[in-house]
């Protein structure tokens, strides 16, 4: 964790946190240190770890439960973005448009 750096920390912990589960260091099942014994590790304060925690468990990453912990949920799908080839290839008009005609009949729009 860095002090200085302009990020905070608790969100420096949750990126290192994040990154450690969906590179599958820390594989689904698998415990994390209590919030206490991780802030004296780390020689942070424990709400720093507990925010951390809590924004793992708001994206499903991490599940705690009274008495047995906190543990990784599962393997975190990493979005991709769609080809924009695709994208742009799919986008073009149906080549079934219906022509629109105004209340004269003339024709608004044609397809050609």
């Amino acid at each position: 964790m860095d002090p200085h750096s302009r990020r905070p920390l608790h969100r420096q912990v949750y990126d290192f946190l994040r990154r450690a589960i969906a590179a599958g260091d820390l594989p689904p099942g698998s415990a994390l240190p209590s919030t206490r014994s991780l802030a004296r590790r780390w020689r942070l304060s424990r709400n720093t770890i507990v925010t951390a925690y809590e924004d793992l468990a708001a994206e499903n990453l991490i599940a705690g439960r009274s008495g047995s912990g906190t543990r990784v949920r599962g393997v975190m799908v990493i979005p991709r973005l769609p080809d924009p080839r695709l994208i742009l290839r799919e986008s073009h008009y149906p080549a079934g448009a219906l022509p629109f005609r105004d209340p004269e009949g003339n024709l608004l729009y044609v397809h050609r």
